[in-house]
Formats: structure tokens, sequence, C-alpha cells
């Protein structure tokens, strides 16, 4: 077999590749010389079928298996023969040519085919120790943890009715009946609903309307469906909503104790603080290791400069463009909404592109070099966090990574970057700063989404920091009873 080099620009190679006519009926004559003995034709005893007879019959589908495995295994061990990673699978061309294609077959030419494919470049990793990180530490108080609890603990307070006119925190119950343009609606009726007045489940502005009235008072309540209300025939419009208050009743007073502990199927006050501490440190946790992510990945992409696979950036350009349009098409906004263009859109998540892709692979190489491995257990959790995600689609989600080539490189990918950047955290200088949870919580200056594509690049991670425009918060959507009309 004989490698010519036919093209090396920047990261960019080909190959010609190609392998005598001799050499091929050769490995061609040896499979036949294994069935020989196993295949049966009529006229001759078995084995001893002659040589040109099989070659004749056989011949040119043994060729045709030994054309497509040569193309499937030989450019792996050609590409480390030559101490080279191709960034992508690389590219086979063989001649389109049905003559030669033929000749081929037929062990009357040599078989050439050539490979196309782009490097990954030679990382050569630098010291970490000089990069410095400043970690926000949120300290927990105790009247947090308390006020965490009473807002898990609305899910078990008790009412009592009461003689008095609805307030903030009462409970209302309600027969209803919603009109647009005096019409009903689907989904507009209810009887006996319940609302807790400031719980903010009802379509903004209803809930107001609501203080001041007693049981048996009846009202029409005027509201206004918001723009971006899921039901399209509901959104935007005005409504109005027949209501009878068959019940007023007020909130029981709240109390943390062993009481409200067992309400909660906790054995104690002192176990309930523990878990309700413990999920109020992980939250703040998960932000301030993001913080600390960032930082890391943006002095690692000062500190590493290199070209970075045209093929791997143009695909994580393709992922992050086709989010972009789908989350602007859901949001029914433009380019211009978001105070860009689409070609200054483009210029600058081609750019976020290039930064994920460089990071990735040095993250990568510090990952290899310090032989970080992500385990079969650990990507059994992750599937397993995938199928808790879609109940009922278990099946076709164990078919989907089961079946599709580099599906698990989706599970695996996020599992080995945090690895390396245990390691990262680990080595780097960190000093802990301790901040109010308002100002752990804040988003920086850059963290401003009026202009997304610009302000998201800064703050991108190597492996899947969103990239799309966040869309604003859209107002509250619930319906006028229990989302019926959602």
């Amino acid at each position: 077999m004989q490698v010519i080099e036919t093209l090396a620009e920047g990261l960019k190679r080909e190959l010609k590749i190609i392998i005598p006519a001799a050499d091929m009926e050769a490995q061609m004559n040896e499979r036949l010389a294994d069935v020989k003995d196993k295949v049966k034709i009529n006229g001759f005893r078995p084995g001893k079928v002659p040589a040109g007879h099989l070659k004749k019959m056989y011949g040119k589908s043994v060729m045709a298996e030994l054309v497509n495995e040569i193309v499937r295994e030989r450019p792996s061990t050609i590409l480390s023969e030559r101490g080279e990673k191709s960034a992508t699978q690389p590219e086979v061309a063989m001649t389109e040519d049905e003559a030669q294609a033929e000749k081929i077959l037929n062990a009357e030419a040599d078989f050439e085919f050539t490979l196309s494919y782009e490097v990954i470049p030679a990382i050569e990793l630098k010291p970490v120790d000089g990069i410095k990180v400043e970690r926000e530490v949120v300290e927990v108080s105790e009247d947090e943890v308390n006020e965490q609890i009473l807002k898990i603990a609305e899910s078990a307070r008790s009412f009592a009715a009461k003689d008095g006119v609805a307030e903030d925190g009462d409970r209302v119950t309600m027969d209803y009946l919603g009109k647009v343009d005096g019409v009903a609606f689907d989904g507009g009726k209810d009887e006996d609903a319940e609302l807790v007045i400031g719980s903010n489940r009802f379509i903004p502005g209803f809930e107001e309307q609501l203080k001041g009235l007693k049981a048996g008072d009846e009202k029409v309540i005027n509201v206004t469906f918001p723009t971006e209300y899921p039901a399209a025939n509901l959104a935007g419009k005005d409504a109005t909503f027949d209501i009878t208050v068959k019940e007023v009743a007020a909130p029981a007073a709240q109390e943390i104790n062993d009481e409200l502990a067992t309400k909660l199927g906790l054995e104690s006050v002192d176990k309930l603080k523990e878990i309700v501490r413990g999920q109020i440190e992980s939250q703040y946790g998960n932000v301030t290791r993001q913080k600390v992510k960032r930082q890391i990945l943006d002095q690692l992409d000062e500190m590493y400069k290199f070209e970075a696979p045209s093929r791997l950036v143009e695909a994580e350009f393709e992922n992050i463009w086709r989010q972009i349009n789908t989350d602007l098409a859901q949001s029914g906004k433009t380019f211009e909404d978001e105070d860009t263009t689409e070609e200054a859109a483009r210029e600058e998540y081609r750019t976020l592109a290039e930064r994920r892709v460089r990071l990735g692979l040095v993250l990568s190489e510090i990952g290899e070099k310090a032989a970080i491995e992500v385990t079969e257990e650990e990507m059994q959790r992750a599937l397993y966090a995938q199928l808790q995600q879609f109940p009922g689609q278990e099946k076709q989600i164990i078919d989907f990574f089961r079946n599709t080539p580099g599906a698990s490189a989706s599970l695996r990918a996020p599992i080995f970057e945090e690895k390396v950047m245990d390691k990262l955290i680990a080595e780097v200088n960190v000093t802990d700063k301790t901040v109010t949870k308002e100002e752990l919580l804040a988003e920086d200056e850059d963290g401003d989404d009026a202009k997304p594509a610009k302000k998201k690049a800064k703050k991108a991670t190597a492996e899947g920091e969103e990239a799309a425009p966040k869309k604003k918060a859209a107002p509250k959507k619930k319906a006028a009873a229990e989302g019926d009309a959602e």
C-alpha cells in the first residue's frame, strides 16, 4: 500500500492511497481459499471446485467486500501511523467511472482512493496555577431557611371560613364563567374553583379584583389575556368573568415546628431545616460553580489561541444557529427586535462556535493527559436522568442511544467536562468571597440580554452554555380557574 500526501494546508490534509492490483488479488485468493471447502456448487464435490471457477463465480463479490473493508478500516490505521487525529470522520472518495471500477473488481487495476480530513492541532498544555478565580459564597441564614420552609408549607396550609371580605392571602371559592365579546369560550367555566389571592395563578389582574368581595357577592371581572397566551383564540383578547363568591377563607397561622414537619412527611423540625438548608446551599453552589467555570474558561480562552478545525466549527455553528432561529420563531421575534441584524448575529455566533470548539479541544487534551475517564456507571446515571425527563418514552430513548452512532457522546461530553473542571478548580488559584444571595444571583453587566449575540459570546462555556437569545419573561399565563383556559 502506498500513501501519498497531496494536500497539507493549515489543518487540511488529503491523502492518495494506492493498493496494487496484485495485492488486492492476493487477498481475494486467500478468502476464496478459505471458502473453497464450504461452498456447494452443482457438479463439484465439496472442496474440489477449481480455483478459476470459484473466482469466476465469487471473485467480484469478494473483491467488493475487500474494498468496503479497506475504506472502512484503513483510514484510522493510516492516521495512527502518521501520528494524526482527524477532527471529524475522514471523507473517502473513490472512482465514479464504471469501467475503472469494473477493472478494480477484476483485479486488473490498482485500487485507489483519497482521504480528506482536518487534523486536530497539537496543543501544548500550559501551567494553570496562574489562573485566578473568585468563588462567590453565600452564607445561608436561619431566616432564609425559615422563609423557604414557609413557602414549602403553603401546600399544607389550612384555611378557615370567615365572614369578612377577601384580602391578600385569603382563599376564595367561586363559580365563574368566562366570555370574549359576550360569548362563553371553551375552558372558561368552573364551579367551586379555589384561588389564593396573591398566588399569581390566574390571568394578570384577575386576583386583584377579588379583594373586597365576600361570600354571596357577584361581580363581573374584566381582564386582558397576555399577547403570548398559548391559546391563540384568546391571546391578547379582552375578556369578562362572571363571578359568584361561595366562600372566603383566611389562612391559618403557620408555625415552624415538629407538627409542620410531620405534615410534610418528616420526623422533626430539625430534619426539615437540615434538608431545606441543604437544598438552598446546593442551588447557590450550582450558581457559584457556573461562575467559577466561566472565569476559568475565559482565561483558558486567552491562553490558547490556535486555528480550530473548520468542520468542527461549522458543525457547532449550525447547531447554535438552528437553536437561534427556533427560539426566534417560537417567540415571534426577529433579529431587529433583539437589537441586532442577521449578518451581525451570524458573525457573533460563529465567533462563539470557534471559542467552543477551541476550548473543547483544550479541555479534551487536559482530560486525556490526566487520564480522566467516564465510567460505565456514570454513563448509566446520565441515561437514567434522560429517561426520567421523558416518562413513557423509555424504550425509544434507549433504542436511540443504542442504535445512533455518536449519540452516547452527548451523554459522555458533559460528564467528562465536569470532571476536567474538578481537576482545574483543584489546581487554579481560588479565592473565596462572601456575598449576598442578591449579588450571587445578579447578572453581570455583560449578562444583559438586550444584545444577545455580543453578550452571550463572551460568556459561553466550551460545551454548551446556552447560546440562543433569551426570551424575555412572559406574563403569567394561568387560566381563570385551574388552568382550563390555557
